[in-house]
């Protein structure tokens, strides 16, 4: 029935006793023993011997051969000296810098306007002055502590050398204890640690960054806001506050 061949002949238990998956079998690889048989083993093998050919397969950006380099003007436009890339690496640093810092001010849930300020600073801020401690995440998370403790400070008015000249020392006491440092939150605490800074780097890139925001002109620099008048909004023109508007229509309106 079985054409001669029994099952001990594929390797199989005839006893009822459970297979041990972990023993040594003979597997057979040859043609039409697996899920593909024969006829379709000898099929696959042949077609498999030639290669499709793709239309929208492409070689750009690759030389023709691999013992040739590429051309002067592919290598220009990699090397961003062609027209066309002129200024992307500055464009994604400057796209980087604004990613990390929206991150961290989103941690830190800052207000919409501290977000904006940080961005303001970061974004046009140049790194290179900060040395070794250049990394965006560390010198993001100074930008985002001087501008949430500098808002703090003006809304309690510590800022107003005038008024606070004019307070008792019990009043300038109790501001200065109602003054919460962003340095104190947790969360700040957490991220310090995993950019590797401590507080007297804190400290120190501080002192740098106000020396900068003079320097740059940064020091009102606000995202996405404008101090003027929105240059995108028509011009107001000037009119007589007692003329009247005439009706349209009016034959007699210029």
């Amino acid at each position: 029935m079985n054409g001669g061949r029994d099952r001990a002949d594929h390797g199989l238990r005839t006893s009822s006793e459970p297979v041990d998956p972990r023993a040594e079998r003979d597997v057979s690889t040859r043609p039409g023993d697996g899920s593909l048989g024969r006829v379709e083993a000898v099929k696959d093998e042949a077609f498999r011997r030639w290669d499709v050919t793709t239309p929208s397969a492409t070689l750009i950006g690759r030389p023709e051969n691999p013992d040739e380099d590429v051309s002067e003007n592919l290598r220009r436009l990699h090397d961003e000296q062609h027209p066309a890339m002129a200024g992307h690496a500055e464009r994604m640093h400057r796209l980087e810098k604004a990613r990390i810092t929206h991150a961290f001010c989103n941690r830190l849930a800052l207000t919409p306007w501290e977000r904006d300020r940080a961005l303001g600073i970061m974004t046009d801020l140049d790194l290179t002055v900060f040395g070794s401690q250049r990394a965006i995440q560390k010198v993001a998370l100074v930008v985002i502590q001087h501008v949430v403790d500098d808002e703090r400070q003006r809304i309690l008015g510590l800022q107003d050398q005038e008024w606070i000249a004019e307070q008792p020392p019990e009043s300038l006491a109790d501001l200065h204890e109602r003054f919460d440092s962003i340095k104190e939150d947790p969360r700040y605490r957490t991220l310090m640690d995993l950019v590797g800074l401590d507080v007297t780097s804190v400290n120190r890139l501080a002192r740098t960054l106000r020396e900068q925001l003079d320097e740059q002109d940064l020091r009102g620099a606000v995202f996405g806001r404008n101090p003027h008048r929105d240059p995108s909004l028509p011009q107001i023109r000037d009119r007589d506050p007692t003329e009247v508007p005439k009706p349209d229509g009016d034959p007699t309106a210029e």
